[in-house]
């Protein structure tokens, strides 16, 4: 009998990978793709974030880091790439069965987002994230549900829009009156107002003619 696939997003804290402790001494997401295990031992790391020197900064001061390359996208983002020589929980939680999708670093945490196939290896991919640091999770349900995976997945959109919206959502942002400004929402994601409003524009650009599709020209 073919068990259950399940997805899974859960909160690790206390790792000390070069991202995790990086994204504590700046402010916003780091949104990350799964990291590659080359031959040579290095870790090849891929990820953006908004732009900040300091970012950059810790990263290039961060012993484990072998080479950084950053370069400037739209929206006030910066895309990263890196050799880390030390080796992601990530590949730990793999080993042992968990489908990564997405993840993400914000305070010093790890959050993580992926599929795992049945219960038994649940267990063993939070007993393995255990051994790293605290957990917490967040969400667990079947794949196949009405509400699989992120907004960002299932309307085409990106993570830094869907946060955008999610966090004017949350704080009130669209309520009427409204509860928070602009500048309100972006402090509390930690970007420019400019850039708030310009990843909420694009954000529900993208996000309304897919649920209003008959509305488009």
């Amino acid at each position: 009998m073919i068990e259950e696939c399940l997805i899974i997003e859960f909160t690790v804290t206390g790792d000390d990978c070069p991202l995790a402790a990086a994204s504590r001494s700046v402010s916003g997401t780091i949104d990350a793709t799964p990291p590659q295990a080359r031959r040579d031992g290095n870790a090849l790391l891929r990820f953006s974030a908004p732009t900040d020197e300091q970012l950059s900064s810790t990263l290039d001061s961060d012993n484990r880091i072998r080479y950084l390359h950053a370069a400037t996208a739209g929206d006030d983002r910066t895309n990263y790439r890196c050799l880390s020589k030390q080796p992601c929980v990530v590949h730990q939680l793999t080993d042992v069965g968990f489908m990564v999708e997405s993840i993400q670093y914000r305070n010093g945490n790890e959050q993580y987002v992926g599929a795992v196939v049945g219960h038994d290896v649940l267990r063993g991919v939070l007993d393995r994230a255990t051994e790293t640091g605290g957990v917490t999770l967040e969400r667990l349900y079947p794949l196949g549900e009405a509400d699989e995976g992120t907004i960002a997945t299932r309307w085409d959109i990106t993570p830094a829009q869907e946060e955008a919206i999610r966090t004017a959502l949350r704080l009130g942002y669209f309520s009427v009156p409204r509860d928070v400004t602009a500048r309100m929402v972006a402090d509390a994601i930690g970007i420019s107002k400019t850039a708030f409003l310009e990843r909420l524009r694009r954000g529900l650009g993208g996000l309304l003619p897919q649920v209003f599709v008959d509305a488009k020209h």
